[in-house]
């Protein structure tokens, strides 16, 4: 039995979070090791079956709803990744320019995935386990496109100068503008990322069809 929908797997939502505290343009050259940590959490929403179909019809009805399709509807989708990205920055005048000397971010990404209420049996637990597994590993690629992002924020934000700016105000509209531009490029990237795993023969499509289909 095949399913009847192919459900959208998302790419990262951004939280509502202020521009300033997005992204910036991307540096040239290679990021350093950061000297901070993300906090990585997962979050589950209950399903329910005794089959594979049922189970994924069980994503169907229960998946989270989030983002809107073409006509303003919100979409339900199977996993999805979140993350809250806050920043600590210290501005300082210096000789009539505004220069940032440090910027230590404070990230939390958050991956929704599906968590069956009750036990199952055996071998529809391995065939669990094995789907799961590769929702997760999906979701990880987009948390690392956040931290890859957040890593080239603070890269070019330390040391970051706007000239004649010695009440640090213009260096923060300057930076916002910047900060938006990576935050556009991680956006696609993960669309992108999305559209060659669910496209035919990709990753996360096979995923689900051999769940469902037993294959």
């Amino acid at each position: 039995m095949k399913p009847a929908i192919l459900l959208l797997l998302l790419a990262t939502i951004l939280p509502s979070i202020p521009a300033q505290v997005l992204a910036t343009v991307l540096p040239s050259g290679p990021a350093q090791p950061p000297d901070w940590k993300p906090v990585e959490k997962i979050d589950s929403y209950a399903i329910s079956g005794q089959t594979a179909p049922e189970l994924y019809a069980s994503i169907g009805e229960r998946g989270p709803l989030i983002g809107k399709d073409v006509v303003g509807k919100k979409v339900r989708v199977i996993a999805h990744t979140n993350f809250k990205l806050t920043w600590t920055r210290d501005y300082r005048p210096e000789g009539g320019a505004c220069v940032l000397k440090t910027a230590r971010p404070k990230l939390i990404i958050t991956y929704t995935l599906p968590k069956p209420a009750g036990p199952l049996p055996t071998e529809l637990q391995k065939r669990w386990d094995a789907f799961a597994a590769g929702l997760a590993a999906h979701e990880k690629v987009h948390g690392g496109q956040i931290i890859d992002m957040v890593q080239k924020i603070e890269a070019l934000s330390v040391g970051f100068t706007v000239a004649n700016d010695p009440g640090c105000k213009k260096i923060r509209t300057e930076l916002t503008t910047r900060l938006s531009e990576l935050s556009q490029a991680q956006r696609q990237a993960s669309r992108d990322f999305d559209r060659v795993e669910f496209g035919p023969g990709g990753n996360l499509q096979q995923l689900v069809l051999g769940f469902v289909n037993g294959d």
